[in-house]
């Protein structure tokens, strides 16, 4: 192939460096009002009354907004399918708060000093009500959190039970008394933020044609689009949403979280109007990883081979649900999918507290599976006295396999059946063998201050959400034999610009420079579901691929009639005639517009899938644990994927090497500590500790040679797949180093130093 596999440059590579305006802030809008929310002070309250007076009178306030301003209608924040699998369990603005930082209301100023003045003038008095902030007794509080009317697609709302999921396939407690042997264990995974860099900001302004006009930093425009013409009750062909270049995204802007703020705000002054987050309204306003607590009970056989695994979740939602079932589908298919056993339940309940809102993050649930399946997998191996490795390579599943989960748990709506294609974890777990030194370091004795230790995990995921997630492409020719490609997918700075340029210039033997890229403007680009679930490559890829090829017959037909022969084929930029004669891309493109067979040569394509091929990972992690403190250092991680066929390697290699600090930072620094009130108290980067640069151990990562047959060109996904191994990989080190199992994150010092003091 001449530019899939290659290391080609991206496509906005000289605009990004060049420090061009290509951010959604970076345009000057005249006149522009800025918005500013007032948050919820307190975790659970009903307003009794508010007084905006004061603020409405400041010089320079155009307008205050409350909960009178607006319809109680409820929706979901969640940029999904539809309809949406999630509660519709939200409104704008409403009259009881459920967290410290809920939306009590919103203002519109002349700058951002006014709008923040006019926020303190607000007097809002309110009648506090009974909180919930532990997720194993909200089932039984007593109280519910959401009112049922109005309210729709919550399982029980007496209970505070936003989601429900159950699944059983075999009879696992008859399989699990008749195993040779059973493990169990229950771990926890905490709240974590997506720490984008570029915070959430939206601008909206009226058009010539008084159409609403967003410019938004989001993953899902065209969610955007219609999720904010039902809040506003506007026709969705008044609203274009347009996503410029993003500045970090990772599941947190799969979100609608203030498009319909400032919208609203257009709408009723005729200004633009601006929002910008600060880092501390990120980090307790905007949305989170679901803490889960999870429970994994696994049966064996005599020849090491599980006969059953029985899967138990409880899934914190906080004060909303917009991906609440969702994210725990994930957490099961995800992990159900990766061992064959004959017997698989799964019971999971999402439940509401009055702390911040879990949304959608790198992995979507994911991360939550495999922490504690691949941790009880570690001690499985201990227990029968078998290598990690060889153990899970016993158990995965292999080509030609039926994944039988996978019919019965989509995502929050009934699956497809699912038959493995490709898979290459063996190819993964035996690379990243050898590269690690598994051996040699796992045989090594530790003693002294300083111990090393060295673990493995291994994880799933998947590509696209099958039966739901829809891409669709448009590409058409130039005179120079250039071509725009326009879609609407969306490039979050993960590169798919560049990625599905590469598909196209491949099938139309151009250089990936003739190959303009137009995406995710909902006027000027066809309908994608947008960045999230791993489908952009695979799904989008799949629809520009389609696209091209329609595009390519249409230069071969119009070649033939210029050369008017019958028969023709394409060499290199040329149609050459079963006569021997040629003519070039260029001139079939000219003679199209302006002489001969006028026509536009152009291709469209949609691609909507019912496989979603899972690429694979293998992790290694090599720490040091200084037993005086209690604190790990990772040493190393090796990362070997299967991930089919890569389009672009260096870019593939960034998605891995920009997972890997997300996952560490799961395990072991990022803290979301809150007081008895429900109050966040790490409020910035000096208190909430991502990994850094300076944080970061050694990377090697590598990927195997796969081909996925259902893929473009052999491509599966690769984006969230790194991010799922390397907690439990680390914590399986932690363990073979001093011997503390470690069931609960973030990795706390005092709790390796006080199970080292009982061994």
């Amino acid at each position: 192939m001449k530019v899939i596999g290659k290391d080609i440059q991206r496509v906005d590579g000289q605009s990004l460096v060049r420090g061009k305006p290509v951010f959604a802030d970076d345009i000057k809008l005249k006149d522009v009002l800025h918005v500013k929310i007032l948050h919820s002070p307190v975790a659970h309250a009903k307003i009794l009354s508010m007084d905006t007076s004061k603020a409405e009178a400041l010089d320079g306030v155009v307008a205050v907004f409350t909960h009178h301003n607006f319809k109680p209608h409820y929706y979901t924040t969640a940029g999904q399918g539809y309809p949406e699998p999630g509660p519709r369990d939200i409104r704008i603005l409403d009259s009881t708060v459920r967290f410290v930082g809920d939306r009590v209301a919103f203002v519109a100023a002349e700058t951002i000093a006014i709008a923040e003045k006019a926020l303190d003038l607000i007097i809002v008095e309110y009648e506090e009500l009974p909180c919930i902030f532990d997720a194993q007794k909200s089932m039984t509080a007593g109280f519910a959190l959401h009112p049922k009317a109005g309210t729709s697609g919550i399982h029980d709302i007496d209970k505070n039970i936003a989601a429900h999921l159950e699944a059983e396939l075999g009879d696992v407690e008859a399989a699990l008394a008749d195993s040779a042997h059973v493990f169990e264990g229950t771990y926890s995974t905490p709240f974590v933020q997506m720490a984008h860099i570029e915070p959430h900001i939206s601008l909206t302004w009226l058009d010539n044609n008084n159409r609403l006009v967003i410019r938004t930093s989001t993953q899902v425009p065209h969610h955007v689009r219609r999720i904010v013409a039902e809040v506003l009750d506007i026709p969705v062909s008044r609203i274009r949403v347009i996503k410029p270049r993003i500045g970090g995204g990772f599941g947190g802007k799969q979100e609608i979280l203030n498009e319909e703020l400032v919208g609203a705000v257009t709408l009723k002054t005729g200004r633009p109007a601006r929002i910008e987050y600060t880092r501390e309204e990120e980090l307790f306003a905007a949305r989170v990883r679901h803490p889960e607590r999870v429970t994994f009970r696994l049966g064996f056989d005599t020849n090491q081979l599980l006969t059953a695994i029985d899967l138990n979740i409880l899934e914190d939602c906080g004060a909303y649900g917009p991906h609440a079932l969702t994210v725990m589908s994930v957490t099961s298919q995800k992990a159900l999918s990766m061992y064959k056993a004959p017997n698989i339940r799964v019971n999971g309940d999402g439940v509401y507290t009055n702390l911040p809102i879990g949304g959608a993050y790198r992995g979507y649930g994911a991360p939550q599976a495999f922490f504690p399946l691949e941790s009880l997998m570690d001690e499985a191996a201990e227990q029968l006295g078998v290598d990690p490795i060889e153990l899970r390579l016993k158990n995965v599943f292999q080509v030609g396999d039926d994944i039988p989960i996978a019919k019965i748990l989509g995502e929050g709506r009934e699956g497809f059946p699912l038959v493995l294609y490709s898979t290459e974890i063996a190819a993964c777990l035996n690379e990243g063998r050898e590269l690690s030194n598994w051996d040699t370091l796992r045989a090594a004795k530790q003693t002294g201050r300083f111990r090393t230790g060295i673990g493995v995990a291994v994880a799933g995921q998947g590509s696209g959400i099958p039966g739901v997630d829809m891409g669709a492409a448009f590409i058409k020719m130039n005179e120079d034999a250039s071509f725009n490609l326009q879609v609407g997918a969306t490039d979050l700075g993960t590169g798919s610009d560049t990625a599905l340029a590469q598909i196209a210039a491949e099938v139309l033997n151009v250089p990936v420079e003739k190959i303009i890229v137009y995406s995710s403007d909902t006027d000027m680009t066809p309908f994608d579901t947008g960045a999230y679930a791993s489908s952009t490559t695979y799904i989008s890829g799949s629809a520009v691929k389609k696209a091209a090829e329609a595009c390519k017959a249409m230069i071969l037909e119009q070649g033939k009639k210029l050369l008017q022969v019958e028969t023709a084929e394409i060499v290199d930029t040329d149609v050459v005639g079963s006569n021997g004669q040629s003519i070039s891309f260029s001139d079939i493109c000219i003679k199209s517009f302006y002489t001969e067979e006028q026509a536009q040569i152009m291709g469209t394509a949609s691609h909507l899938s019912y496989d979603s091929p899972p690429p694979f990972n293998a992790t290694y992690a090599e720490v040091e644990v200084d037993t005086l403190t209690g604190t790990t250092r990772v040493v190393r991680i090796v990362s070997i994927t299967d991930a089919g066929q890569i389009i672009n390697p260096k870019m593939a290699e960034g998605q891995v090497e920009g997972g890997i600090p997300q996952a560490l930072g799961m395990a072991l620094t990022e803290f979301m500590p809150f007081d008895d009130k429900g109050r966040m108290l790490n409020l910035d980067f000096n208190s909430y500790h991502i990994y850094t640069a300076r944080d970061m151990p050694e990377l090697v990562v590598r990927f195997v040679d796969s081909h996925e047959p259902t893929g473009p060109y052999g491509a599966k996904a690769v984006a969230e797949i790194p991010i799922n191994a390397p907690a439990p990989a680390v914590t399986n080190a932690i363990y073979n180093a001093v011997g503390v199992r470690i069931k609960h994150l973030p990795v706390q010092p005092e709790q390796i130093l006080a199970e080292m003091d009982l061994k």
